[in-house]
């Protein structure tokens, strides 16, 4: 199975762990994505991603509007173009970077959106913004299996209302499926890059997975009370 789609489907997976909202869901696989961009076969893209971002940085800045999304791109497309592949971006500090640069350009767009559009649904607005990420970070093959995913959810699926705080949540658990799934490759990862070259391999990826299903199910614990209530008061 290809690199993509497989942490695309292994993103997939643990987000459905721990969110039942698709825009959220969305976020994780899109974050999964975002650390390869490091690659050289990449860069070409990472180009267009510094272009966008001084293109959208000049534009906000010529209409008064807050610029900051546009220097946050190039801020992303210079990380990609300086790291070496799974060294930086596959660290624990790069997926903190990482995480804290995209969701800034997610809640930012969609605060400056809110604010000059006039589309009165917030959930509307961040699925438009989430598929113009996708995008930017999807494979194609990808991105033609996500977007009539994406749009299909929102439809079927309720949408609850969302934090700023689940978006970071969200594009983070993406971002770190990323390092956890390339941690069992032969070449490993180095976690702690670039203050250290130490690798780790396939009993650090198990020893995640095992915490993140902890975690799940202490989270959905009260659900699982609920839901316990509900049986033994129909038996009853």
């Amino acid at each position: 199975m290809s690199s993509y789609k497989g942490h695309s489907i292994f993103a997939l997976i643990l987000s459905v762990m721990f969110f039942y909202n698709p825009l959220l869901i969305a976020l994780t696989i899109i974050g999964a994505n975002v650390p390869d961009f490091d690659h050289e076969f990449k860069k070409e893209n990472v180009y267009k991603m510094i272009i966008l971002g001084l293109i959208v940085f000049i534009s906000l800045f010529i209409l008064k509007l807050p610029y900051y999304i546009g220097l946050i791109i190039v801020f992303l497309g210079a990380t990609f173009y300086f790291s070496e592949h799974r060294s930086f971006t596959h660290s624990i500090f790069g997926v903190v970077s990482l995480t804290s640069a995209v969701s800034l350009i997610v809640i930012w767009a969609f605060q400056l959106a809110a604010a000059v559009t006039i589309l009165d649904n917030p959930y509307l607005l961040l699925a438009i913004l989430i598929a113009l990420l996708s995008f930017l970070f999807l494979n194609k093959k990808v991105l033609m299996i996500f977007l009539p995913a994406f749009f299909i959810s929102l439809f079927v699926v309720p949408i609850t209302e969302i934090t700023y705080i689940e978006i970071v949540l969200s594009l983070f658990l993406g971002l770190f499926s990323h390092i956890v799934l390339d941690s069992f490759t032969p070449a490993g990862i180095k976690i702690f890059a670039p203050l250290s070259s130490k690798k780790v391999f396939r009993n650090f990826g198990l020893s995640m997975i095992f915490l993140m299903i902890t975690i799940s199910i202490v989270i959905h614990i009260p659900v699982f009370f609920k839901l316990f209530e509900q049986y033994a008061l129909v038996i009853l």
